[in-house]
């Protein structure tokens, strides 16, 4: 196969292996999504508590989808949604106690399941999947400003 050819077939097999995750993300835990996952440790990743649009274009939702997302998650108790003191407009997303108590009971059991992911893997393929995993998420990232600066 050519690097042309490569290529193409990693292309492909992103979405399949994202479909494929999402499936097992979500018979993971019945109490929550492999999205609403997502949602929380990307909001955790934060040093203070995100606005919903913030953490939107933080893993690539819209900030409806990440506002629907957020009440579902308010509802269950995992974070809390109120107005920025400065800009009333934006709502400021904080993570619960609850939030720590759930994800810290399962973290054997996703590091169980993230060894499985990855079972077979030498720390060289490991580096050099993120190496590639982070210059992709570059030349995505440079591709959207593109399109963005099209759109004006």
């Amino acid at each position: 196969m050519n690097e042309l050819e490569q290529q193409a077939d990693i292309f492909g097999t992103i979405f399949v292996l994202s479909n494929k995750l999402q499936v097992l993300g979500d018979a993971f835990d019945q109490n929550i999504t492999i999205k609403q996952w997502l949602f929380l440790v990307s909001v955790a990743r934060f040093e203070e508590p995100p606005t919903v649009s913030e953490a939107a274009d933080y893993i690539g939702y819209s900030r409806q989808n990440a506002k629907r997302l957020a009440a579902t998650l308010e509802a269950s108790g995992f974070i809390t949604i109120s107005k920025d003191k400065n800009d009333a407009r934006a709502l400021r997303i904080a993570l619960t106690p609850k939030f720590n108590t759930y994800f810290g009971e399962r973290r054997h059991r996703e590091l169980a399941f993230m060894q499985k992911l990855f079972n077979g893997f030498e720390p060289e393929s490991t580096n050099g999947f993120y190496q590639g995993l982070v210059k992709l998420g570059r030349n995505i990232e440079m591709m959207e400003n593109e399109n963005e600066k099209i759109k004006e």
